[in-house]
């Protein structure tokens, strides 16, 4: 299997798990994307980077 250096919005998404709205709404602002025409496409690079950043840390009890 080939690796993809660019998903669409929908394959970003379903990469991090969530619906294309919440993509839309949540994380989409904050990304750097690639236009070719109409498409946005984005790095699986970017959208590891961002789930990394968002993660919390886990609370100590």
């Amino acid at each position: 299997m080939q690796r993809r250096f660019l998903l669409t919005r929908r394959e970003a998404a379903e990469a991090l798990g969530m619906s294309l709205s919440h993509f839309q709404r949540h994380v989409q602002p904050y990304m750097r994307c690639v236009y070719s025409g109409q498409l946005r496409l984005y790095r699986p690079r970017d959208l590891q980077r961002w789930s990394d950043n968002e993660a919390c840390e886990p609370s100590r009890r």
